[in-house]
């Protein structure tokens, strides 16, 4: 892993309050892929087996409404991680990652998640404890968004 990764890893939420030594011992786990535009990372209920790590670029992350119908629920840059799930609970993909421009990605498998927790539990809690402030700003986020269209259904201008 090359000195800019780790620079990208340092930047990340996933690694906040973290040393350098930290950083550096996770950045080797993290395997790096380019992806260009209009591809497609992962599909809706596929298996989920990693979590990723925007380099560069933009990845759309959307969820299948009916047939056909896809509704983006957010736009991720650089910085930004998703598919955390995958290495919390291996549970089928709940969205649809997709790349808008040329993306560079670090990404990490749930097994060398589940080992990384196992060998060094005081490292592994805080790269837990960050994908859950991860969560909480989400799920925040989404519920100003549903209070904001339910506001907008009723017709009421809070």
């Amino acid at each position: 892993m090359n000195m800019i990764s780790l620079g990208v890893l340092r930047e990340s939420a996933l690694f906040a309050d973290m040393t350098d030594a930290e950083i550096a011992s996770l950045a080797e786990l993290f395997t790096e892929k380019t992806i260009p535009a209009g591809k497609t990372v992962f599909v809706e209920n596929m298996p989920g087996e990693s979590l990723y790590l925007v380099k560069e670029g933009t990845i759309r992350i959307s969820k299948m409404l009916a047939e056909g119908d896809e509704q983006t629920l957010v736009v991720l840059g650089a910085e930004d991680t998703f598919g955390e799930m995958a290495v919390l609970d291996g549970a089928p993909r709940s969205a649809t990652a997709r790349v808008i421009e040329d993306a560079h990605l670090l990404s990490i498998r749930k097994s060398e998640f589940d080992e990384l927790c196992e060998s060094y539990p005081a490292l592994g809690l805080k790269l837990m404890r960050n994908i859950i402030r991860i969560f909480s700003k989400r799920i925040r986020e989404s519920n100003e968004e549903y209070r904001e269209m339910l506001i907008w259904s009723l017709g009421r201008k809070d």
